[in-house]
């Protein structure tokens, strides 16, 4: 009887070399800040995986026709994608959450000295918990983790279809400068979103209290944004989402908004037929549109979790037969996957790795947030199961639940801390962040996988990745954001993921006694409805086929909510995005499928980095004009 084929061994072509490395760290430190403007912007962080790799891929190539340099090989690139990716998303560590939502409502004030290493931590809890549950997720069950695919295949392409790879880096830097143009000539030229025409008469408190008689679509914040920042996001989101924002910003600012200031739940704002409203009436839009959130991601990651287990159990049980298959005389596992073999000490150093990064957190969180040590000890093992968790569901859904994960432990914290509003925050910070890079790293085995890369170098590209974006990346929200309670949740930094933690803190440390009047209803319609349409969402397209066809017609759950949270004239800037790739789609499908999505990302990052540039001066200038 022969002997089962080995498994495929891994390449033996340089893969975490000192440039990769630098590349990648440099790409993350400078990406980084884009993220978190974006973040604090529309809640959407830009995934730079592809980015990085075609911008390493043009600068290696460039520095191998003029200085004859040798080129970058696809595993280094791998890895240069790796560190940057890992930099860029430090803005999910907190910086566009928990960080500046405890600022708002505690007034605590950050140094880069503190927010560094507490980025740093946290994320670092999610490497850790990806190292744990990388065997059972990637070799016994063998969880898709569509990203890490699609990055792994979008590499192969770049390097055996070259031409392809320069007209994509070409499409993504013109797609930049063009949107850095656009933004600078925004700022220089003070342009502003125009309003959009068209009032009706005002009714009940607002005419009789306040004496308006006529509320305008300016005032609701119904404009057209200039931004193509908005554009790009609705590219990536599809017309689905694209198609709810838009049905949301005209329930919530057309409905909802009218309907608050007539019951005076919500003052009118500055006088004027062109001034926007939006700071005050978020206040109160910002409790449904958290509810409807939070309630869907909660019942669809719970119902996520119901449909896996009989799929797990499954493929479990199919794994460990595979596994145990022998031959009769030799003994020889049947293995049918690439088999990666980590170096002999790389698990006693995950181990020892995992214990520092477990004690710092429970440390940083008692020196930092006066939290006590048993409770900060509760909160980070809790962390590592919901990371475990999210990993799971990223594994299958593509989606990394970051804000679900992270309202968890907010609930939890809310039933053995009550009333301590930086434990609620900061240890769901931790489960947030970790839950965040946990998948990260996933998504980066499973492309590793696919290319025949080290597990056991990606886990170090990631670590320092980490490290990088959360010295740049702190530094960068300090610059960005010197006045969270002056800037935020206003029309020029809506800031979305910050209002849906500081709501949810505030119910916990407060009570009902925290929300505004009237609130509680709209809040009540927003839970049943989020429970809802994310049941319909998840079984219709698995129900009988008559009602199968309605699936796709259910309206977003999240774009809904985030509707409520963001000015009108952004969901309608997103929609236009979303639409505009779907006609692209139709009339030139071959150039939307290569081309699209590397637009997208260059606009957003183009328009992201312009921006940072021009809040940075201003802070600069501000600070020297004191």
């Amino acid at each position: 009887m022969s002997l089962a084929p080995p498994p495929p061994a891994q390449s033996a072509e340089p893969q975490l070399t000192v440039r990769a490395v630098l590349t990648g760290m440099v790409l993350g430190a400078v990406l980084a800040p884009a993220n978190i403007y974006a973040g604090l912007k529309v809640g959407w962080a830009i995934n730079m995986a592809v980015s990085s790799a075609l911008l390493s891929y043009g600068f290696w190539g460039a520095c191998s026709r003029v200085l004859g340099a040798r080129p970058m090989n696809l595993l280094e690139n791998n890895v240069n994608q790796v560190v940057a990716s890992a930099g860029a998303m430090i803005a999910s560590a907190g910086l566009v959450a928990a960080v500046p939502a405890l600022t708002l409502l505690t007034g605590h004030e950050w140094t880069w000295a503190k927010l560094a290493p507490w980025t740093v931590t946290v994320s670092l809890v999610g490497v850790v918990g990806a190292l744990l549950t990388r065997r059972q997720l990637l070799e016994v069950e063998r969880l898709p983790f569509p990203s890490g695919v699609a990055t792994a295949t979008t590499l192969q392409q770049m390097y055996a279809r070259g031409a392809l790879a320069h007209a994509r880096l070409k499409a993504l830097i013109a797609a930049g400068t063009f949107s850095a143009i656009v933004k600078s000539a925004v700022e220089l030229l003070k342009l502003r979103a125009l309003p959009l025409p068209g009032s009706f008469a005002a009714s009940g408190a607002l005419a009789t209290r306040h004496g308006v008689g006529q509320l305008t679509l300016a005032n609701l914040g119904f404009a057209l944004d200039p931004s193509l920042l908005m554009v790009g996001v609705g590219v990536l989101i599809g017309p689905r989402a694209g198609l709810s924002l838009l049905f949301g910003a005209l329930v919530a600012w057309g409905v909802l908004g009218p309907f608050a200031l007539a019951h005076g739940f919500v003052p009118p704002g500055p006088p004027g037929a062109d001034a926007s409203w939006f700071g005050g009436l978020v206040t109160w839009m910002l409790w449904p549109g958290v509810t409807l959130m939070v309630a869907a991601a909660l019942t669809s990651l719970a119902s996520s979790g119901l449909a896996l287990l009989p799929r797990w159990k499954r493929k479990h049980e199919a794994a460990r037969a595979k596994l145990h298959e022998r031959d009769d005389r030799d003994e020889i596992a049947v293995e049918d996957t690439f088999h990666d073999e980590a170096p002999p000490w790389a698990r006693p150093l995950a181990y020892v790795f995992g214990a520092i990064v477990v004690g710092l957190s429970v440390l940083l969180q008692h020196l930092f947030f006066d939290i006590d040590l048993y409770v900060s000890a509760i909160g980070t093992a809790f962390t590592f199961l919901l990371a475990m968790v999210a990993a799971r569901v990223t594994g299958e859904t593509d989606i990394t639940p970051i804000g679900a994960m992270g309202q968890v432990t907010q609930l939890f914290f809310g039933l053995i801390a009550p009333g301590n509003v930086a434990a609620n925050l900061m240890a769901a910070n931790v489960t947030g962040g970790a839950a965040s890079q946990c998948g990260d790293l996933m998504q980066d085995l499973r492309s590793g996988t696919l290319l025949r890369a080290s597990s056991t170098r990606l886990a170090i590209a990631q670590v320092l990745g980490v490290m990088v974006g959360g010295i740049a990346g702190s530094g960068s929200y300090l610059l960005i954001v010197p006045d969270p309670r002056g800037m935020l949740l206003t029309d020029a930094w809506p800031a979305p993921a910050v209002a849906t933690w500081k709501a949810a803190a505030e119910v916990f440390a407060h009570g009902l006694d925290a929300m505004p009047p009237g609130s509680g209803m709209a809040m009540g319609i927003a839970l049943a409805l989020g429970i809802a349409l994310a049941l319909a969402e998840r079984h219709l397209p698995e129900g009988h086929p008559r009602l199968a066809r309605f699936a796709r017609f259910v309206p977003s759950p999240a774009s809904l909510g985030l509707a409520l949270v963001i000015p009108a004239s952004y969901a309608l800037s997103m929609c236009a995005g979303a639409l505009l790739a779907l006609l692209l789609s139709r009339v030139a499908p071959r150039f939307s499928e290569r081309m699209l999505l590397v637009i997208a990302a260059g606009t957003m990052t183009g328009e992201s980095l312009t921006g940072v540039a021009f809040t940075v001066t201003d802070t600069v200038r501000s600070l020297l004009a004191r």
